[in-house]
């Protein structure tokens, strides 16, 4: 297995890659539901080499989640979660469902019909979580109203709208990338402490 073990390092090159090509998209795209659409059509159109940094951005996403569930299937197959590397694997796991929200998060971008209906069911799917969600199990009991539980705070409404994209926007460029950064220097100083399971 010495050719997977450098699947983490891969991911965070991933990882440097999506906020480069994240940045320069930041650059063209107003998170306004007049215009996302709009600004994502001049990217990919209009913009001198938009296409390619969507491309770029879209890919190395779809990369980074891959090479995340690699990377924890190998750990978890070689037996590297053990002790003294359980706290890594914590950080590991926190990593990995930080990976698919910041998946989730972008696909309201582009503000179309894909992202709408991805929005929506990821939405539904909040609404149904147990005890913070309004029609998840103990949620009424709990005081959970369509007005304040999960799915509300998420699209800062009832409905996807304008306050939905720009809290997506604001998770997405900003608030998650942030808190995935802190979750991988935490990762690496667990590693440099533990040392690796095996030999590079």
């Amino acid at each position: 297995m010495r050719y997977t073990w450098c699947l983490g390092g891969l991911t965070f090159f991933m990882f440097i890659i999506l906020t480069i090509t994240g940045v320069f998209l930041m650059f063209y795209y107003v998170p306004d539901t007049r215009r996302a659409y709009n600004d994502i059509k001049d990217l990919q159109y209009v913009v001198y080499f938009g296409n390619l940094m969507r491309d770029m951005h879209r890919w190395a996403a779809h990369a980074m989640v891959f090479l995340v569930w690699l990377h924890m299937t190998r750990v978890f197959l070689t037996g590297s979660y053990k002790p003294p590397r359980e706290f890594n694997w914590v950080v590991g796991v926190v990593l990995l469902v930080l990976t698919l929200i910041l998946s989730w998060t972008g696909y309201l971008m582009p503000w179309d019909q894909l992202a709408m209906w991805a929005i929506t069911v990821g939405a539904k799917m909040a609404e149904a979580t147990p005890v913070i969600g309004v029609a998840g199990p103990f949620g009424i009991q709990l005081g959970m109203r369509p007005d304040n539980d999960i799915r509300f705070m998420l699209l800062g409404g009832t409905v996807v709208g304008q306050s939905a994209l720009l809290r997506f926007y604001v998770l997405h460029c900003v608030g998650l990338p942030l808190i995935a950064a802190l979750f991988m220097a935490v990762h690496f100083w667990r590693i440099r402490k533990d040392g690796f399971s095996g030999p590079l």
